[in-house]
């Protein structure tokens, strides 16, 4: 198992600092070292939700929830594969990014992903924010910070400090900590697969490997099994 798979729960106990600081550990690990493992397997490789998590994907389609956060350095390393993968889904699925909070100092970083949403910048500055915290160090982690380096970005400070703080957008926030909870999520990152399946680069061995398992599992939805 790729120990530096993602980031625990438990680990969230340091500053942010520090964790920023371990940007550089190993995440992935090449395709063939395990191109010949055997099918997933359900409490190893994957969890079966007990209760179905929410799903706001319409009828047909099967809604894959990549579960972050902004200053984690496994997220950082992962995003690359994840972007890649979520462009070559297949028509039917639906890739959502939830960025969770495990404590209450990740809501600023929860409401900026949102607010990008919301202003359509997410694909203009979803990398870029990751860039700033983990090759610039910059501490974008809290309510004015985040408002300064959007606006150094070209956005309008005024309309991004209104979405920041509009009740949408902390609704959107509140619905993200639901979900993890509803997901269990231990760490990140973290994938959820259509209301029903749970798998992260501990259960699964690196996040390569649980995109692979998420593969596996949208099959598994679409099967109805």
């Amino acid at each position: 198992m790729d120990f530096f798979s993602r980031l625990d729960r438990r680990e969230f106990v340091g500053t942010t600092a520090a964790l920023i600081g371990a940007a550089a550990l190993p995440t992935l690990l090449p395709q063939a070292a395990f191109a010949q493992s055997a099918a997933p397997q359900a409490g190893k490789d994957y969890m079966v939700l007990n209760k179905p998590a929410s799903v706001e994907a319409p009828a047909g389609k099967i809604e894959v929830v990549e579960f972050f956060w902004y200053s984690c350095p496994h997220c950082n390393a992962f995003e690359p594969a994840f972007e890649r993968w979520a462009k070559a889904v297949p028509a039917d699925v639906v890739v959502h990014r939830v960025p969770v909070s495990f404590r209450d100092d990740f809501l600023p970083q929860q409401k900026l992903y949102y607010a990008l949403e919301a202003m359509g910048k997410v694909d203009e500055l979803h990398v870029k924010v990751f860039n700033a915290i983990h090759v610039e160090h910059l501490p974008i982690n809290r309510d004015g910070t985040i408002i300064d380096w959007v606006a150094k970005q070209g956005v309008d400070k005024a309309r991004f400090t209104e979405t920041f703080n509009s009740f949408s957008v902390n609704a959107k926030a509140r619905r993200a900590t639901q979900l993890q909870d509803q997901y269990k999520v231990e760490g990140v990152p973290a994938l959820g697969i259509a209301g029903r399946y749970y798998t992260d680069g501990q259960m699964s061995g690196n996040m390569d490997r649980a995109l692979q398992t998420a593969n596996f599992l949208i099959a598994q939805a679409r099967k109805g099994t």
